[in-house]
């Protein structure tokens, strides 16, 4: 079932960018389309919303001059309300998100000057543009949030609700799995971390002496994605990078300066800064990983058939060996027990995992698995991308089928809350639009809109 607030006002989404009234294409002759209280919406308005949802490859519900106008008059009913109950935003997090959109739409076209001619206007005004979008967007939320979030259902409306639904509607509940992990990490042998540094020192002598730039030198040569943008990261404060680059970093402030080596888990990295902006950054970085030989690769997976051993002939619990002898630091506390950090999962904050939110190389081995089987040690690459050596054991595996009321209560409880929502944020569009001045210009009438009283 879609989001309700994706469903009810797309503009709150990552669709809409770059939104913003750019009266000065030339390819676009402006004039007011729509009149919402006292907000004007403008066909140029309308036509760079229809240039956004292309660009995210979005489909457009109908006739994109019935469905974009009527969007933008439920935004303006929103902004207006977010007046009327004063809500506020967080300038920081407003920052961010500018500076991600822009990185995110720059990586989609190729390059800032393809971003600039595709939207027709400066890199300096698209930025303007977004953070209005983006501060707009977020105000909405504010009501939403104050409006409709607050929703509370008894179990009675919520077995109604239930068995409102036809069976061929119920969701699909994928399988579900719940593991334990121990991990052993092979040793990288001196001679391997000095060959990084050095070919490190050799890029930052051939940065100063001017016979190559660092973004070349990224492009060539960084193992991180940012080689494709010439290393560069994009617009982050501290808290978006790990604090051992973090503290090199932003101790910089000549642009024309290579950073020391600075080692963090991802590997080594020389740093070199492009901008900053009060407590927020922009940087480039080169990143090399020393290379693991397989003799060091075969060590640890003997260590872990070891360490399997030892399970099965009961000399100690898997759970002793993951809070004693495993690797991995984000787990080993837990008794080896893996969580869904996926912040797009509903088991976000739950040891659950659908088959596609594991680690690939997790996710082949437990497949097939049964409950209390433990796997033969197998490489992978962890959230670092940085080979391990791991073992697994399935505790819990709750087999794919339709949504229930019985097994899936939670579930079921969300579905119902979020038509609750629906609901009541369509109850009170409808007595916005019926109580507020809306003014259509003739040639934009002619729509079959999603809610009434548009034109009066």
């Amino acid at each position: 079932m879609m989001n309700i607030f994706a469903k009810i006002l797309l503009t709150l989404t990552s669709l809409v960018l770059f939104t913003g009234i750019s009266i000065s294409q030339n390819n676009i002759i402006d004039e007011i389309v729509w009149v919402v209280g006292d907000e004007a919406i403008l066909k140029s308005e309308v036509e760079e919303y229809r240039k956004d949802l292309q660009m995210q490859n979005q489909r457009i519900e109908g006739d994109p001059y019935c469905f974009i106008p009527e969007q933008l008059a439920v935004r303006k009913l929103f902004l207006d309300q977010a007046k009327l109950d004063s809500i506020e935003v967080n300038e920081s997090n407003i920052n961010n998100a500018v500076e991600y959109n822009l990185n995110e739409g720059i990586a989609s076209v190729g390059s800032v000057e393809k971003l600039e001619e595709y939207y027709g206007k400066s890199i300096r005004n698209i930025r303007e543009d977004m953070r209005v979008q983006i501060k707009e967007q977020q105000l909405i939320e504010g009501v939403q949030q104050k409006h409709f979030y607050d929703v509370s259902l008894t179990p009675s409306e919520i077995r109604k609700f239930y068995n409102s639904i036809p069976k061929e509607d119920l969701p699909f509940i994928p399988t579900m799995l719940e593991i334990q992990i121990i991990t052993a990490e092979p040793e990288i042998p001196l001679a391997e971390i000095d060959a990084v540094k050095d070919k490190l020192r050799s890029y930052t002598e051939e940065i100063n002496s001017g016979k190559r730039s660092f973004s070349t030198l990224a492009l060539l040569y960084s193992e991180d994605g940012s080689a494709v943008k010439g290393g560069e990261l994009g617009f982050m404060n501290r808290a978006g990078l790990v604090p051992e680059f973090a503290n090199v970093a932003f101790a910089l402030n000549d642009p024309t300066k290579v950073s020391n080596i600075v080692e963090s888990e991802y590997g080594f990295h020389i740093i070199q800064l492009i901008e900053r902006r009060g407590d927020m950054a922009n940087f480039r970085h080169i990143l090399l990983k020393p290379k693991i030989p397989q003799v060091q690769i075969d060590t640890a997976l003997v260590k872990l058939d070891s360490i399997r051993n030892g399970i099965i002939e009961k000399k100690f619990t898997f759970d002793e060996a993951a809070l004693y002898l495993s690797a991995d630091k984000d787990t080993r506390n837990n008794r080896g027990v893996m969580v869904n950090n996926n912040p797009q999962s509903s088991n976000r904050g739950t040891p659950r995992f659908q088959l596609s939110e594991l680690n690939q190389d997790i996710a082949r081995v437990v497949g097939e698995m049964a409950v209390g089987e433990l796997s033969k040690p197998f490489v992978m690459t962890n959230s670092k991308e940085r080979q391990v050596t791991a073992i697994v054991k399935v505790t819990n595996r709750i087999e794919g089928h339709t949504a229930n009321i019985n097994n899936d209560y939670q579930i079921i409880k969300q579905m119902a809350e979020e038509e609750r929502r629906e609901e009541l944020m369509d109850e009170w569009l409808q007595n916005k639009i019926n109580s507020t001045f809306v003014r259509i210009d003739p040639d934009w009438k002619g729509c079959d809109f999603k809610y009434k009283g548009w034109v009066k």
